[in-house]
């Protein structure tokens, strides 16, 4: 395939990870050092930046603030949530990123973000080629829910999950210092796949784990809930409980909702707005029991918690971005990276593309045969899929004892 020359242009969308920094410094570092690749531009808060033409040469910044893109957490380049319409109902969009493209002589396109991210990525690269427009267009994945399709796990997730588990060890430890009755409920993130509530299990590495663990894979039964506690609490006087934000009931309602309004509202994507969840549990669990219930909600610590990510995950993401790059100016277009392992032997990671088509709006959940009969707790194959992905420690990069992050100049393109 003949060599394609131009600009390359890079996005980060949706919500952010304490890694998807990583992944934006692979695609630069290694588009920086792509002779095909003429400019390294930026595209502020993701495809909003594009169509709002604030673009920016990452190419002008000192490589060493660069480097520290690799300790910071959350989206440095701006997100955004903006769904695109079909290009058959309303090109207006696609017309103006197609401008914007052959302005800055764009042939390279590289978009970070989640499933509805993707569908974007998708979009955007059918209709360059329907527009005769050459470019190569690479979906680069990050979600701390770890639901994307046809790739066995995500960066950002490794490290949120470690975070999880850290945390619900150390509530665990605090839990345990009084000699009195103690129930605690967590509210981890997921909406429609529980690998983030399932994650807390693995506290029990550190002593003991969470009593109980609830994710939306299972369908959630108040009453049945109350048994388990109680069943728990006769032979035990603290009691840590773990429960997905979107878990819900048979009728598909979702039990943040028994307390809150807040799930009713819908964003661009129509996803609900969930939260509350330990709120509304621990009310319940006191009008059941008498006792006094703490709430805890993790929210955004979950997906910002650099100090806490795994150098695994940071390297995983470092490489994705790498290897989008690598694959682009290779001639692949119309892709996603995406990781595989192998079936047995020493975990180790393995880079691989996926058609967008494939991976665009799907979501993919916790193997019901991972979690217990009872659905309340993880099971052997869980520890053995995540216990990989959250291992090592980043080295530090501080200054007067805080955290380094990059000072950028943001230069226009």
């Amino acid at each position: 395939m003949s060599e394609l020359r131009g600009a390359c242009l890079i996005g980060q969308s949706g919500g952010p990870t304490s890694v998807i920094n990583s992944s934006a410094y692979g695609m630069i570092k290694t588009a920086l050092e792509t002779r095909c690749i003429t400019r390294v531009l930026a595209a502020r808060h993701g495809i909003k930046g594009v169509l709002d033409d604030h673009i920016v040469d990452m190419g002008k910044e000192d490589p060493a603030e660069l480097e520290l893109f690799l300790n910071t957490p959350s989206s440095l380049i701006g997100s955004c949530r903006y769904k695109l319409k079909s290009a058959d109902e309303d090109d207006t969009d696609y017309r103006r990123i197609l401008e914007i493209f052959k302005k800055y002589d764009v042939r390279y396109f590289f978009y970070n973000g989640g499933n509805d991210s993707m569908d974007t990525c998708s979009k955007i690269s059918k209709y360059m080629q329907r527009s005769c427009w050459e470019c190569r267009v690479i979906g680069v994945p990050k979600t701390i829910d770890n639901d994307l399709v046809c790739t066995d796990h995500c960066p950002g997730f490794g490290s949120a999950a470690k975070y999880i588990a850290t945390s619900v060890a150390e509530v665990i430890k605090d839990a345990e210092v009084y000699d009195k009755e103690t129930i605690v409920v967590i509210e981890t993130m997921g909406r429609h796949a529980g690998w983030l509530a399932a994650a807390s299990s693995l506290a029990s590495v550190s002593g003991r784990g969470p009593a109980l663990v609830y994710l939306p894979e299972v369908t959630f039964d108040l009453e049945t809930f109350f048994r388990d506690v109680d069943a728990y609490r006769r032979e035990h006087l603290h009691t840590v409980i773990v429960a997905s934000e979107g878990i819900h009931d048979r009728d598909g309602r979702f039990i943040s909702e028994y307390g809150s309004d807040l799930a009713k509202t819908v964003d661009s994507f129509g996803h609900h707005q969930l939260g509350g969840l330990a709120a509304t549990l621990a009310q319940s669990l006191h009008d059941h029991t008498g006792a006094k219930v703490r709430g805890i909600e993790f929210s955004l610590l979950q997906r910002c918690a650099a100090h806490c990510a795994s150098k695994t995950d940071m390297e995983e993401a470092f490489l994705a971005g790498k290897a989008a790059v690598e694959a682009a100016a290779a001639g692949a277009t119309d892709k996603m990276v995406a990781f595989a392992r192998p079936e047995s032997g020493e975990y180790r990671c393995i880079m691989r593309l996926i058609d967008l088509t494939d991976v665009a709006n799907a979501e993919k959940t916790v193997p019901r045969e991972w979690i217990n009969e009872a659905g309340n707790g993880m099971l052997q194959p869980y520890f053995d899929y995540a216990l990989p992905l959250i291992q090592g420690t980043p080295e530090d990069k501080t200054e007067n004892g805080m955290p380094r992050y990059p000072k950028l100049r943001w230069i226009p393109a």
